[in-house]
């Protein structure tokens, strides 16, 4: 078979390809705690599952309109007013709902990013930023995080590599897998340095923003000068448990809106309505349930922070946000990769290398700590012996 020479440019998300070794080794008989997968162990709340079934019942089965439905974007467009500070004033016309968030880093890069274009993105990062930033043609250039700033992004990096070929760049805050929150004199400085340059977008994923653990979220959205040219994608899959429900959305300049509608058009068509409408439950519903799984995920932060700084050969920043831990194991002497694979095999615990994330990931590790403590402890004291007995 001949593939076109853009499949070569493709990369993936290595949290699956574990995902699915995991388990298979299960399927033969091994317990596998699971630390690998970007995805919270709760339910989603009832009242959304609900709103759902009665969606369906009354008929949203049909297609809807590419960029959504118009209540859910008013919905969206309300939360994003009254989450993003004073002065954010969207409307709905700037809202595109998608099956899933990353169609909203796809669209964005299609639009905005060609051949010759450069585009900046943390590293490591999420590593389908990455991926559809070559596979659009443009050219990725990463900026390193500083461990001596709990993993901030290093904006001396960031300043040094806006060229005039500059396109887009991409924040993640709070931010995978560092789980670090971009704070306001970093938002401000970015703004700053992109004061004299219209022509530079900024496309921030803030799917994390309501996992939270110290501080507060800030977002680019709320700097006056960044309004027009900032892209926010969020989405329903962390916050409310909706993984498997497939409903992602960006905020667009209204500029930007028609060409991305179009994209959507021509690529995936809608997203789902019953989900969409049940969507709207989860923005205008009960928040108690959010609340109590971000509780218990800083309850969970805090022990596996601690039990993996009990571990020799390895130190870990404590996160601000999100659900995962990016500990340096430099210290054990293993490889990223390596410990991923050993771990797993010697251990039956999942975890992923680093260097999933990017180049600047070697000498870390990446676990979710979206299991139960009980697993947890039981991982902690696996990857102890695991440790131990390479180091020893």
């Amino acid at each position: 078979m001949y593939l076109a020479d853009r499949m070569n440019n493709l990369g993936t998300e290595t949290a699956f390809e574990v995902l699915a070794k995991a388990k298979a080794m299960e399927a033969l008989g091994r317990n596998i705690i699971h630390l690998e997968i970007g995805e919270p162990d709760f339910p989603t709340p009832e009242h959304i599952a609900e709103a759902a079934v009665k969606a369906i019942r009354e008929g949203y089965t049909h297609y809807g309109p590419a960029a959504g439905l118009p209540e859910l974007r008013e919905a969206i467009a309300h939360n994003v007013n009254h989450t993003r500070g004073k002065g954010v004033n969207i409307d709905l016309t700037q809202v595109v709902v998608t099956p899933g968030a990353k169609p909203i880093i796809f669209f964005t890069l299609l639009a905005l990013a060609q051949k010759g274009d450069e585009v900046l993105y943390p590293n490591p990062s999420f590593p389908i930023y990455e991926s559809m930033i070559r596979f659009c043609g443009a050219k990725p250039v990463p900026i390193r995080l500083l461990e001596e700033e709990n993993l901030q992004l290093d904006l001396d990096d960031l300043a040094s590599k806006i060229t005039n070929r500059t396109k887009l760049i991409i924040l993640n805050s709070p931010h995978n897998p560092a789980g670090c929150v971009m704070p306001w004199t970093h938002v401000e400085t970015l703004s700053r340095l992109l004061q004299n340059r219209d022509d530079v977008y900024v496309l921030s994923d803030e799917i994390y923003k309501d996992m939270i653990y110290e501080g507060q979220h800030h977002s680019i959205i709320s700097v006056p000068n960044m309004i027009d040219r900032s892209i926010i994608l969020d989405g329903f899959s962390k916050t409310y448990a909706m993984t498997g429900w497939r409903l992602g959305y960006g905020v667009f300049p209204k500029a930007l809106i028609p060409h991305i509608i179009k994209l959507a058009t021509n690529s995936v068509s809608c997203a789902a309505s019953f989900s969409q409408r049940a969507a709207i439950q989860a923005l205008e519903g009960p928040q108690e349930p959010v609340r109590a799984m971000v509780s218990e995920l800083r309850d969970r932060r805090e022990l596996i922070v601690k039990g993996l700084r009990r571990i020799p050969g390895i130190v870990c920043p404590k996160p601000e946000g999100a659900f995962y831990v990016f500990p340096n194991i430099k210290g054990t002497g293993i490889s990223s990769h390596d410990f991923q694979e050993q771990a797993l095999s010697e251990s039956g615990v999942a975890v992923l290398s680093g260097t999933s994330f990017g180049k600047y990931g070697e000498g870390y590790v990446r676990l979710s700590y979206a299991n139960s403590q009980e697993n947890i402890l039981e991982a902690l004291q696996r990857l102890e012996n695991f440790v131990a007995t390479k180091i020893s």
